[in-house]
């Protein structure tokens, strides 16, 4: 039997505007004002019938020349992603240093944690390594360290040749003081914070109702499907907008209608960048996995509504608005999830460890064979995994 959620029967009529497809002509307007805030004048937003919205350039463009540089819209690391690279949780830009990235990775995985693993106790690991899909397989061609140096090279105590040809910013710890999140910049860690995160950090100035539920969430999503956390930041972005939303209209002359749920036409104001995103349910667009027979399909797809739901009984106990209530309808995260699932990009931004390594390879002798002498117990301790990248999920204005 299928779990029901209140908000659902009781909030219908607020839903159904929520999910209510906006006009083409807004949709237009919408996106082209988005393009006039990036500064781009070559290309405009037009929406062609059947085939959707599309973007088409205005002028003639040169080669290699800008079109466009988007925003995302919400943006997510794939959280074994972590482990192996260290990035600003806002824009992903590589933070730290070439040391701090190889000496961390390292570290953790001398602790036994690796992108498919948590770190175990002795007693277990024998048990459990070979259930763990990298730990056997990803580390047998590795040679390790000796004790403390991963560590060492990790706190800045240790430097390697030429690293200072690959700078990055230093990593900016979370304002909330999660030390989940880090950023490459005040202005990141900031811009983040003011559009989601203050709600979804887990750290002692965390705006989230409960953060006790709120670790509960992370915890589920991490370990049934990470989208979770990608629509999070899409249901926390909505509430901070209505808030801000409703700020400045109480400042204002216009007071705005109350409608139902207490203002909605803010509510659906603050929704406008998911609304223009095409969606349908998840667990009615979800694929078929080829491991599970047609006969079964009903079966999967109950199970995946099922998943969705005890997500958003989560995130509801750890963030919840009563003046954002039809946000929290099974039916809204259903239809986020969607959207995340029929129109998500992976983003891979290139790490600068390989570039590193790369450049040591490439370096003439005798300065090759000096540099060499020192980083190869680092390229053999990483293994074939050296070249790892960041990888992200992420949602942008204009891909919706």
């Amino acid at each position: 039997m299928e779990s029901e959620c209140p908000i659902d029967a009781e909030l219908r009529r607020e839903i159904s505007a929520l999910l209510e497809p906006p006009p083409p002509a807004q949709v237009e307007h919408y996106l082209n004002q988005l393009i006039q805030t990036r500064q781009c004048h070559a290309i405009t937003v037009k929406h062609n019938g059947h085939l959707g919205k599309g973007v088409y350039a205005v002028s003639d463009l040169e080669g290699d020349e800008l079109v466009l540089k988007d925003q995302m819209l919400v943006g997510h690391q794939h959280s074994s992603n972590k482990i192996e690279c260290l990035v600003c949780s806002f824009c992903f830009r590589f933070v730290g240093s070439v040391e701090q990235q190889i000496g961390r990775r390292l570290y953790l995985q001398e602790l036994g944690v690796s992108s498919d693993c948590c770190p175990q106790s002795d007693e277990e690991e024998e048990e459990e390594l070979g259930q763990c899909g990298s730990s056997s397989s990803a580390y047998k061609d590795k040679v390790p360290l000796p004790k403390g140096l991963a560590e060492a090279l990790m706190n800045g105590e240790l430097k390697l040749p030429y690293s200072d040809k690959f700078s990055m910013p230093q990593a900016v710890s979370c304002p909330g003081g999660c030390g989940e999140t880090y950023y490459c910049s005040k202005l990141c860690a900031e811009s983040d914070w003011n559009s989601s995160h203050c709600l979804l950090c887990t750290g002692e100035r965390s705006e989230a109702l409960s953060r006790e539920s709120l670790v509960k969430f992370i915890q589920h999503a991490n370990e049934t499907n990470d989208i979770f956390l990608l629509a999070a930041k899409a249901v926390a972005s909505t509430i901070l907008n209505y808030r801000k939303l409703k700020l400045t209209c109480s400042e204002g002359d216009n007071k705005p209608n109350v409608s139902g749920s207490p203002y909605l036409s803010l509510l659906v104001e603050a929704w406008k960048p998911i609304s223009v995103g095409h969606k349908r349910r998840w667990w009615d667009c979800v694929a078929l996995p080829i491991d599970v027979e047609s006969s079964d399909e009903a079966a999967f797809r109950m199970q995946i509504r099922e998943l969705a739901f005890t997500s958003l009984q989560l995130l509801k106990a750890a963030i919840y608005d009563e003046e954002c209530k039809p946000i929290f309808s099974l039916e809204i995260y259903g239809h986020i999830i969607g959207m995340f699932e029929l129109n998500n990009l992976d983003l891979v931004v290139a790490s600068p460890v390989e570039d590193y390594f790369l450049y040591i390879d490439d370096l003439p002798d005798p300065e090759k064979k000096e540099a060499e002498e020192i980083t190869r117990p680092f390229l053999d301790a990483l293994g074939d995994d050296y070249s790892v990248c960041c990888q992200e999920l992420y949602e942008s204005f204009l891909y919706t």
